[in-house]
């Protein structure tokens, strides 16, 4: 099995505060709509404890070709959580159970022109068959877009 490795930067810039964005983390209706539901897809599980140490599942199925009916499930596990400021976690990514990737994500909140300034690094390992860094860097930047339709209301 050959793996990939690769590491990326996603920012974005929100015209709310920074705790107004992290909540968009830490409260868990908040996080499903931005994170979990989507376009295309089905939540089949939607679960966190948001705390170091806690972990989080979200299990979605495809709807549309060419992936209709494919399972994606991501298990998340919060390493380091600073209110407002950090959120560090590690993710493991599958489909239909097989491993695509194995990731550490760090989330960075900074205050910005009356806003906030949100820094997401990821370092990967893709696995053969996975998405890949570049789609997995593509699939963050419509999340943070996401996130931050569901700031701005």
């Amino acid at each position: 099995m050959a793996v990939a490795h690769a590491s990326f930067t996603v920012s974005r810039t929100y015209t709310k505060s920074p705790a107004v964005v992290f909540r968009a983390f830490s409260d868990p209706a908040r996080k499903r709509r931005w994170f979990a539901e989507g376009e295309g897809s089905t939540v089949e599980d939607f679960t966190t404890d948001f705390r170091v140490g806690g972990s989080e599942r979200t299990s979605f199925r495809m709807a549309e070709p060419p992936m209709a009916g494919t399972v994606i499930t991501n298990d998340t596990v919060f390493m380091d959580i600073v209110p407002d400021q950090r959120i560090v976690l590690t993710y493991s990514m599958s489909i239909h159970g097989a491993p695509m990737s194995v990731s550490l994500a760090t989330f960075q909140f900074e205050p910005a022109d009356g806003g906030t300034r949100l820094t997401m690094t990821e370092q990967g390992c893709f696995f053969d068959n996975a998405d890949g860094p570049v789609m997995r860097e593509e699939g963050w930047g419509e999340l943070l877009d996401a996130l931050g339709r569901e700031v701005t209301g």
